[in-house]
């Protein structure tokens, strides 16, 4: 035996696989709190909720002919369609800014070469304090950027004798700027 809210739904069913506009007014002015609320938890932002719960009633209503009533109620096959659409936005949104990020880096290398490099300010002082050889290993590693690889190739010294004194190095530096 159905119930009351059972009928009703299967009434309404029927109704909008006719493509009965009324139908449609009903389904949104009975359902749109919910799914905006839903939409809201995802995105954050009243109106892009706003504008993702339009687009949701527009796929739904487009798409209603692929509605099965065999896999599940109305309401929660609306919802899928809002929850997807809402998240399918934040992602659109998210690449947008990350390509926008990514444009503004790109811009912004291609515009200011980095000559001057404000972390290096009074580096080649403090290496100035240590001993020559020491000093060619710091050269390299904070001023020319090299790797401790590369710089163990540079030198012709062992790789773990470069990261052993580049280690105490540091540690020295560090207690005569104190």
């Amino acid at each position: 035996m159905k119930t009351f809210d059972q009928a009703l739904e299967d009434e309404l069913v029927k109704r909008l696989y006719a493509r009965d506009e009324t139908a449609m007014t009903y389904f949104y002015q009975n359902y749109k709190a919910s799914l905006y609320y839903t939409i809201w938890r995802i995105v954050r932002h009243n109106e892009l909720a706003e504008d993702v719960l339009q687009e949701s009633m527009l796929k739904f209503w487009l798409s209603f002919s692929e509605y099965d009533d065999s896999k599940g109620r109305l309401f929660t096959w609306a919802l899928h369609i809002s929850r997807n659409m809402a998240i399918d936005r934040l992602r659109g949104q998210r690449r947008q800014a990350a390509r926008t990020t990514d444009l503004l880096q790109t811009g912004a290398e291609l515009v200011a070469p980095t000559t001057f490099r404000p972390e290096h300010i009074g580096v080649r002082d403090w290496i100035g304090l240590l001993p020559a050889t020491d000093q060619q290993l710091m050269h390299l590693l904070y001023i020319q950027g090299y790797t401790q690889s590369e710089a163990s190739a540079e030198l012709m010294l062992p790789l773990g004798t470069i990261k052993s004194r580049s280690r105490r190095l540091i540690r020295t530096l560090a207690r005569v700027m104190r």
